[in-house]
C-alpha cells in the first residue's frame, strides 16, 4: 500500500492550501470540500483536492473514479485526474485498497504516517488550489497535517457546520483548535441550510438557520455562505456527476457560487 519515501518537495510551488474541517461527522463536508474544488475549477484554476478521511474515504465516489489505480513516477504517487484537461486531480487512500469495502483498522501512528505520506509523495505538479478533506474532529490525525503543513503557510481552513445548535458548538471547538494551532481560518460554510423542493425550487427552512453565520459574527470571522439541501446534488454525488455542470440555473448552483467567489475574494486578501 505504500510508496518510498522520494524527498521531494511537492508542496512548495502550489500557491494556495485550504484545509476543510468541520467538528463532527454528517454534515456534509466532503460534499463542500468537493464542490468548493469543482467551483475553482469552473473559475478557471487548476486545482487538487487531497482526501485525508482515512476511515471514510468518499471523495472517489463522488466524482466517479472508483477502482482507478494509482500510478509511480520517479518522484512519487501520481494523483488521478478527473477532467481531460487534467485541472482537477484527486487523491485518496481508496484509490490504495484492494477492495473498495476493506475497512481501515489502524492505530494512530500508522495514520499518521499514511497523512504524512501523502502530503510529501503525491506529485500534484503546477497547482494553483490544493483542497484538503480532513476527518471530522480535532484529533492526532489533524495536529499530523497542520505540522507538516506549517512550514508551507496554508491559506488557513474552511469551516463546515449545519444551523443545528449541536454542531455550531462542534464547530465551536473546531475554532478554538485552529486558535490554538495557529490556522488562520478562512471562513465558515452553513451547510444543509433549507431544502430545494425538487419540484418548484422552493427553499424551505426544516432546521434552524443562522447558527453558522452567528457563529462567524461571534469570532469574527468570515462568513462564506449558506449551501441548501438539494436532492439534485445529492443525486450527482452519488451518481458521481458534475452537479455545476448538471444544472446551472437552480438556487443551490447560485449558492454554491456565491460562496466561492467570497473564498477567492478573501483568498487575496490573506497574507
Amino acid at each position: 500500500m505504500s510508496a518510498p519515501m522520494t524527498g521531494t518537495d511537492h508542496l512548495s510551488h502550489i500557491e494556495h492550501v485550504i484545509l476543510v474541517l468541520s467538528g463532527k461527522g454528517g454534515v456534509g463536508k466532503s460534499t463542500v470540500a468537493t464542490q468548493i474544488a469543482l467551483g475553482l475549477k469552473h473559475a478557471g484554476k487548476k486545482v487538487g483536492l487531497l482526501d485525508l478521511d482515512l476511515c471514510g474515504p468518499s471523495i472517489p465516489r463522488m466524482f466517479n473514479l472508483e477502482n482507478q489505480d494509482i500510478h509511480q513516477c520517479p518522484e512519487g504517487w501520481l494523483p488521478v485526474f478527473v477532467d481531460k484537461d487534467q485541472h482537477l486531480s484527486v487523491m485518496s487512500i481508496a484509490f490504495l485498497l484492494e477492495d473498495a469495502n476493506d475497512a481501515i483498522v489502524w492505530r494512530g501512528p500508522k495514520k499518521t504516517a499514511m497523512i504524512k505520506q501523502f502530503l510529501s509523495d503525491v506529485v500534484w505538479r503546477d497547482l494553483e488550489y490544493l483542497v484538503i478533506d480532513t476527518p471530522p474532529g480535532t484529533s492526532d490525525e489533524h495536529i499530523s497535517v497542520v505540522e507538516s503543513l506549517k512550514s508551507y503557510n496554508p491559506d488557513g481552513a474552511v469551516l463546515v457546520t449545519t444551523p443545528q445548535a449541536v454542531a455550531v458548538g462542534d464547530v465551536r471547538r473546531e475554532l478554538t483548535f485552529c486558535k490554538k494551532t495557529h490556522i488562520p481560518v478562512i471562513g465558515i460554510i452553513e451547510n444543509m441550510s433549507g431544502f430545494v423542493c425538487p419540484h418548484c425550487t422552493e427553499c424551505t427552512n426544516i432546521f434552524s438557520k443562522g447558527g453558522g453565520e452567528a457563529l462567524a459574527k461571534q469570532f469574527h470571522v468570515p462568513f462564506l455562505g449558506c449551501i441548501p439541501l438539494d436532492p439534485k446534488l445529492t443525486h450527482c454525488l452519488e451518481q458521481g456527476k458534475n452537479f455545476l455542470e448538471a444544472y446551472s440555473d437552480t438556487p443551490t448552483h447560485k449558492a454554491l457560487d456565491a460562496v466561492i467567489e467570497r473564498l477567492i475574494r478573501i483568498d487575496r486578501d490573506l497574507p
